[in-house]
């Protein structure tokens, strides 16, 4: 695993391993089977360097409970967090954003 320079977006992917691996071959820093407190120390490592960072989580990390993770979501701006569907049932994935969308605009929206 490499760390990137401050100057520099450092591209994470934190989830399976299989998926991973995948974006191991286009120069992401991998983290397969990372849990909440992978999560926390990376995140945490971004924040103090001040660096950019794309930020790619499968949904049992994107929708844990981490401080970090809150505050990087509330701050916006040089850090993206993005959720990508599970490998093995990228077919049940439903995103977060889904429910908000429903909400506002009725169930008939998505369909």
């Amino acid at each position: 695993m490499d760390t990137a320079s401050p100057t520099s977006t450092r591209l994470i992917m934190m989830g399976d391993a299989a998926l991973c691996a995948g974006f191991d071959l286009v120069g992401f820093e991998t983290y397969p089977g990372a849990d909440e407190k992978i999560l926390e120390q990376v995140l945490r490592s971004v924040l103090d360097a001040g660096q950019t960072a794309l930020v790619l989580l499968e949904p049992r990390l994107a929708r844990c409970d981490c401080p970090v993770l809150k505050r990087l979501r509330r701050q916006g701006g040089r850090v993206v967090i993005t959720e990508i569907p599970p490998l093995h049932a990228p077919d049940d994935y439903r995103p977060q954003v889904e429910s908000l969308v429903q909400s506002v605009l009725g169930r008939s929206a998505l369909e």
